[in-house]
């Protein structure tokens, strides 16, 4: 009877710490980049870590949304990468935890400032400019003009021409929003959508979607990220990047830990190993072109550099406020997203 007591004992010590130790090596992830970056990275984390990582891919837009509904009960422990205004809102509204990562002073300074504004609550891993694809075969045939101002894309010709994403899922197309704000002024901004929709043949919900159809010629035009533009001419298709003349916005692609993670540590593990040199280097070997936010890392040398663009003064933190998104996106929805085509 003692030896069967004790064999039991034995038994669940045994299942606990097993499933203690279990516990101890998993990570869950959300990953708002492109899936075959967010492979890359998954596979390369694994085989440097004895941490098994369970990842979901979702655009910005989802992954804050999820985070927010899970509040009161974390499931994710790391959200990598997709635009910083979402990673902003959570940090304001408390959905993520402070981290100073030990590698903070290898870092751009737009990556730190990232970090500084949001209360160490997020931080930037990679940059890059807004813009738009554009297929070269579809507007040699059909005779369209280059366009290279925001101001072209209202050409009648363009006409179910051009895609971009909805910005309530999409953080690229909530750049595209905030941008124009702050280039035209709310009012012009608005009156430039509205006109901007009678060419736009679908609103995605990923916002590198748009120049993907567009390299498979199923549009002419996607109004996305440069880099993602130019992931597809290195993909061999016919794409062609533009910076508009007036002036365009940027992200700052960040990472933020969840409030209440289950996995702290290896969250922290995580955060410390994307951010080192070796590791953003590697994300051109997934056709990713972003600006990397190590200074030692190697900056591809397809990447759209912001020297060679007319970037705008970005306001981060007014449009990262959950006021000020929440009042432009009702704002589309009633005026842009109500009469979409």
């Amino acid at each position: 009877m003692r030896l069967t007591v004790l064999s039991t004992l034995f038994l669940a010590t045994t299942s606990l710490s097993a499933g203690a130790a279990f516990a101890a090596g998993d990570l869950n992830v959300i990953c708002a980049a492109d899936v075959v970056i967010c492979e890359q990275m998954k596979s390369d984390f694994e085989k440097d870590h004895d941490i098994k990582v369970n990842m979901v891919r979702m655009s910005s837009g989802e992954a804050y949304a999820k985070i927010r509904a899970e509040a009161r009960n974390p499931k994710t422990d790391l959200w990598w990468a997709g635009t910083g205004d979402p990673h902003l809102q959570a940090a304001s509204e408390g959905l993520t935890a402070e981290y100073q990562s030990p590698m903070l002073d290898q870092l751009q300074d737009w990556a730190k400032s990232q970090a500084e504004s949001s209360g160490f609550k997020t931080v930037g891993v990679y940059a890059g400019a807004l813009g738009w694809g554009y297929n070269t075969d579809i507007f040699k045939q059909k005779g369209y003009k280059e366009p290279v101002c925001w101001a072209d894309l209202l050409a009648p010709e363009l006409k179910g021409e051009i895609q971009i994403a909805n910005p309530n899922s999409s953080g690229t197309a909530y750049t595209a929003l905030a941008s124009l704000v702050q280039i035209m002024g709310e009012e012009k901004a608005f009156e430039y959508l509205k006109a901007l929709n009678a060419n736009i043949s679908q609103y995605t919900k990923s916002g590198s979607a748009p120049v993907k159809a567009a390299a498979r010629g199923e549009t002419g035009l996607g109004i996305v990220f440069m880099h993602d533009a130019v992931a597809q001419t290195a993909e061999g298709f016919p794409v062609k990047s533009i910076a508009p003349c007036e002036g365009t916005g940027y992200e700052i692609g960040s990472m933020s830990i969840v409030k209440g993670a289950r996995n702290m540590d290896n969250a922290k593990t995580w955060y410390d190993w994307s951010l080192k040199p070796q590791v953003q280097s590697r994300m051109k070997d997934a056709k990713s072109f972003q600006l990397p936010s190590n200074k030692t890392a190697e900056i591809p040398k397809e990447a759209p550099r912001f020297e060679d663009i007319k970037l705008i003064d970005y306001d981060f933190k007014t449009y990262g406020d959950p006021e000020k998104r929440k009042a432009l996106l009702e704002r589309w929805d009633r005026e842009v997203g109500a009469v979409a085509n």
